[in-house]
């Protein structure tokens, strides 16, 4: 997922999408705090080549970890929710080396910190070295 147009076909691809997906980042958003098509008990994003996540636009990179962050904190939630429930939505972004998942870590951190002006949002996307 190297630029915005992989990113909504990925996600769209991944999580059936319904025709109405509309292709930015907005939709994007709405989609993932959504999911009302693919109703489960919780959900697992798994982000393979993490690093290479968009790497050559930092602002989209940003606002995808924003979104992400936003659905996390979305779902767990139990407002709005089926039954009055929280549900996991653990977004997983996997990292060959230490190094590049610390990176990755400040690159979250800048991003949503960013988009607050306390910065107190937790981080809710954790980069993981792959196994």
């Amino acid at each position: 997922m190297t630029d915005a147009g992989h990113v909504f076909y990925e996600f769209s691809d991944a999580l059936l999408f319904p025709g109405y997906f509309g292709w930015n980042w907005d939709a994007l958003s709405d989609c993932l705090r959504d999911l009302s098509w693919l109703p489960a008990d919780g959900y697992l994003i798994v982000v393979e080549n993490a690093p290479r996540l968009l790497s050559s636009s930092a602002g989209d990179q940003h606002t995808l970890f924003r979104i992400l962050s936003k659905a996390v904190h979305h779902w767990a939630s139990p407002l709005g929710q089926p039954h009055g429930k929280a549900v996991p939505f653990t977004v997983l972004l996997l990292c060959d080396h230490d190094e590049e998942a610390a990176l990755l870590r400040k690159n979250i951190d800048n991003a949503l910190h960013r988009s607050t002006t306390s910065g107190s949002e937790p981080n809710a996307l954790l980069p993981s070295p792959e196994p």
